[in-house]
């Protein structure tokens, strides 16, 4: 179910068993997977251009405001966000938590399984892990979280087509290393 005041327009794909209600603002190129909820009463859900929600995200706002996500991220299964800033290229592991008012900075990785208390503060290019989260290493993960969104897009793309086995497809992983070239040059 899909609230009819939602702009969908620009989207890759909206699985049909997503629920999407409220001030949900999405960007273009978003994929929403199976299963996933999300939901606001008050404030706002952003979703950044080229993000995907995977199957089973809950998405809420918090005490502390909106829930907001940057472009190019991958919020994986099962994982659940409460009014939370996400940064630009970040990689949400399988079944994390992060709670109101925390703040993910760019490029970085919450590991699966990790519950991000409220208003924790994680700077850019992070890796953190555990309950509670805590920082376990820096790295600038820009490269590989942006393939792994990228890859959710072409996936995405060929769902909106009825086809679901686009990653078995020869052509899929010379465009892949196509992108991973593009996306070093950038970094560099």
């Amino acid at each position: 179910m899909i609230d009819p005041s939602i702009d969908t327009s620009a989207t890759a794909w909206i699985a049909p068993s997503a629920e999407l209600y409220g001030d949900i603002r999405l960007g273009q190129g978003v994929s929403i997977w199976p299963k996933s909820v999300l939901r606001v009463e008050e404030t706002h859900i952003s979703v950044g251009e080229f993000t995907n929600l995977q199957d089973f995200v809950m998405v809420h706002f918090g005490s502390t405001g909106a829930s907001e996500f940057g472009a190019y991220c991958s919020i994986t299964h099962h994982t659940t966000i409460h009014g939370a800033i996400i940064g630009d290229c970040c990689l949400i592991g399988i079944n994390a938590t992060i709670m109101d008012g925390a703040r993910i900075g760019a490029n970085s990785i919450v590991a699966g399984n990790s519950i991000v208390r409220e208003g924790m503060e994680i700077p850019a290019n992070s890796i953190v892990a555990g309950v509670p989260a805590k920082i376990v290493a820096t790295r600038n993960n820009y490269v590989e979280n942006k393939l792994n969104a990228l890859a959710y897009h072409e996936n995405a793309q060929a769902y909106a087509r009825g086809y679901y086995r686009r990653w078995s497809d020869d052509d899929f992983k010379s465009t892949m290393a196509d992108h991973k070239i593009r996306l070093e040059a950038e970094q560099t």
